[in-house]
């Protein structure tokens, strides 16, 4: 018989085998289960006030629990703290974000090796999708990875793999995959917010989804990553002692590049204390923090060990946030002070908002008034279009509907124009001006 036959016999039975093998692999009858969501709520104090019930599915400090922060919306999650530290527990992982189920939902893990969430009215709604794939176990991590393993100890599925708006220590922020990380819409809604931190090319990226724009709108880029060639694979999250039998860690990003041979490490904070236990997170407000938690005291056991925007000199202003001064205002030093009206800036408050617009005929109906001395979110990353004469910027903003202002550089003529405006932040350049879209 010719050898390429041989070989093609052999390669067919070593198939067959691996898939036969893998077919007969099923998860043994003491390890599978199914947790109900009944019974009595938890004491302690959690995050976003929500009620929840824990599951016997936990490694210290992380358990799995069913919660909600709304009546009979229940959300299945990881929690990070422990009741002994008599502070706050906080959600670092969510399996139905925006898909919430009711009172007597199940959480099952059969035999198949499948985890599978179902509604009360056995609607499915999250599964891994790992039937029948030779998982053998389930296992919560001590880094807070809930995993499902075959029976070589492989994970066939991890939540790593499927960040929500968090990174435990040791998960990786990927260019491919989820979409990065989404910020939680509210304490009240647990689904996805408009904030999202990602993997783009040689940089990270943060940006802003609005109703009235076609895409996201980006206000933060970082550093570039590398030595200019390729791209970011992905950003593993870490925390390691500053140097040998330090007592003093590091919280950083360890990275490597596609088509090309760089790698290194990016410093985010340095604790002066063991970080082990720490998340770092797109929160509420669109802002990325560090939250590290120390389990050996007895309160306030959390504290924010990094935030990108905030008052120090060398991060970014919080004026950069979209949503710092609301819907509208102007921010000087990280504080709103001003209501940018026709009449000129009046004193800010939460009711300072955008004009009402009457219904968009091409501008026919509308006028602009002007802020002088302020920029928009994106400003820092995209100038706009142009050069173009301010006559042709005020006249696309009039023929887009959802253009609810325009910015506009004298000195460069560049013309950008706003499906939001939200924060306008404060600066010396008065050829830097604002053209905020009214009612005629």
């Amino acid at each position: 018989m010719p050898s390429s036959s041989v070989s093609l016999i052999s390669i067919l039975i070593t198939l067959i085998f691996t898939v036969s093998t893998t077919a007969q692999a099923t998860v043994p009858r003491d390890k599978t289960f199914v947790y109900t969501n009944q019974g009595l709520f938890g004491e302690y104090s959690v995050e976003y006030l929500a009620d929840y019930r824990v599951l016997d599915i936990s490694t210290f400090p992380f358990t799995l629990c069913f919660y909600n922060s709304t009546p009979n919306a229940f959300t299945l999650g990881l929690r990070m703290g422990h009741r002994r530290s008599e502070s706050i527990m906080r959600w670092v992982w969510d399996a139905n974000r925006g898909k919430p189920v009711r009172e007597n939902a199940t959480l099952t893990f059969g035999a198949d090796g499948n985890l599978v969430l179902a509604d009360v009215d056995k609607k499915v709604a999250w599964q891994t999708g790992t039937a029948n794939k030779g998982v053998v176990g389930l296992g919560l991590l001590p880094n807070g990875n809930l995993v499902l393993y075959d029976g070589k100890g492989k994970f066939i599925w991890q939540s790593f793999d499927h960040p929500t708006d968090t990174l435990l220590v040791g998960q990786a922020l990927r260019a491919t995959g989820p979409n990065g990380l989404v910020s939680r819409l509210s304490a009240i809604a647990a689904s996805n917010g408009p904030y999202s931190y990602v993997v783009e090319q040689r940089h990270l990226a943060m940006y802003f989804k609005t109703k009235n724009a076609q895409k996201p709108l980006i206000y933060y880029k970082s550093d570039e990553f590398g030595n200019g060639k390729g791209s970011l694979a992905n950003l593993v999250f870490s925390s390691e002692p500053e140097y040998e039998d330090s007592n003093a860690f590091e919280l950083r990003f360890g990275y490597d590049m596609k088509n090309s041979p760089s790698f290194g490490t990016y410093i985010l904070s340095r604790p002066k204390y063991n970080s082990t236990y720490s998340m770092l997170r797109v929160d509420i407000d669109g802002n990325l923090r560090i939250y590290t938690y120390e389990p050996n005291v007895d309160w306030g056991a959390w504290e924010v060990t990094y935030a990108l925007f905030n008052s120090d000199e060398w991060r970014e202003s919080e004026c950069k946030l979209p949503r710092r001064c609301g819907t509208l205002g102007v921010c000087e030093d990280n504080q709103c002070v001003a209501c940018p009206r026709p009449k000129g800036l009046l004193g800010w408050s939460k009711t300072c908002a955008p004009p009402v617009l009457p219904p968009c005929k091409g501008g026919a109906n509308v006028g602009y008034y002007k802020v002088v001395g302020v920029e928009h979110f994106m400003s820092a990353y995209t100038e706009g279009d142009g050069p173009v004469k301010l006559a042709e910027c005020r006249e696309r903003c009039n023929k887009d509907c959802g253009c609810l202002g325009f910015f506009y550089r004298e000195e460069s003529s560049k013309c950008l124009l706003a499906p939001d405006l939200g924060t306008l932040a404060m600066v010396s350049n008065t050829s830097h001006v604002a053209y905020i879209k009214m009612s005629k």
